[in-house]
């Protein structure tokens, strides 16, 4: 027994030694000069909203959820394209850039790094929820932060993509998604930008609940595609797919354009609210 205690203690120092150099390097106020590529760390402090990635979630071989009519990741496009274009048209001077444009398949760290090399100002990635049964329905956001027992479901199956990348164990220091030591890691990996991001996912919620939608509320969740964020970084789940009626709804132009504005006015009065 203590010697298998030992095993399990080397393990998880192998687990952590990476992340915790990437914390200090993440939370310290001079970062090294080859480190500030991977997220630019400190928000200036004129912060102005210029520039936002929007992630649809899944596609390509990764199709996400699945619906009596419909998957995940075709939903999510959809909503994220039509976002984008509210965005502009709504927000005179905003730059947007997506992750996808089309059903591929992204690496997950991919995504993030994208939003950190343009230095994005804010990334929102775009999912379908899913559940046992079909009673499940509502919107919930979440932000990278500790986790808490119970709130796994939706890490556990979101990173479960990381499974379909090459090399993952290599792209993700370690990280195994069937580890529950792994978690670990994500859980040091904090976002500096945990205060805003939770501020933003909290005016997505409100918003959501103004059209009449049941609100989950606000998860802290260790998800790959968040870990890296240098910049306020959410992941919205619009809805159950698994639930007709709310699938219907996530499929109709009616729904999918009262998403869409949920999310710019939640954008809009974040924007205000930080901007100096």
């Amino acid at each position: 027994m203590k010697l298998d205690l030992n095993i399990r203690k080397r393990k998880l120092i192998f687990f952590l030694a990476p992340a915790i150099f990437l914390f200090m390097v993440l939370t310290s106020a001079t970062p090294p000069s080859n480190t500030i590529s991977k997220a630019h760390v400190t928000p200036p402090q004129d912060y102005q909203i210029k520039t936002i990635v929007i992630d649809a979630g899944h596609g390509g071989r990764d199709s996400g959820a699945k619906g009596s009519r419909s998957l995940e990741k075709n939903i999510a496009l959809e909503v994220a394209l039509k976002l984008g274009k509210e965005i502009e048209r709504q927000l005179p001077g905003v730059r947007v850039m997506f992750t996808r444009r089309t059903d591929e398949f992204i690496d997950l760290y991919k995504r993030i790094r994208m939003a950190n090399a343009a230095k994005a100002d804010i990334f929102i990635s775009i999912h379908c929820n899913s559940a046992p049964g079909r009673s499940s329905r509502g919107t919930e956001t979440i932000v990278s932060g500790s986790h808490r027992l119970g709130e796994q479901t939706a890490a556990i199956r979101e990173n479960a993509s990381l499974l379909l990348e090459e090399n993952y164990k290599e792209n993700y220091q370690g990280f195994d998604p069937k580890d529950p030591e792994s978690y670990i890691i994500f859980s040091l990996m904090k976002n500096q930008y945990r205060e805003k991001s939770v501020k933003l996912a909290n005016l997505m919620q409100q918003e959501y609940v103004k059209s009449g939608r049941v609100s989950r509320g606000i998860l802290e969740q260790g998800l790959a595609v968040l870990a890296e964020a240098g910049m306020p970084a959410v992941l919205t789940e619009i809805g159950f797919v698994n639930n007709r009626a709310e699938e219907d709804y996530m499929l109709s132009d009616e729904g999918q354009s009262e998403i869409v504005q949920n999310l710019v006015s939640a954008i809009s009065t974040f924007k205000k609210s930080v901007e100096r």
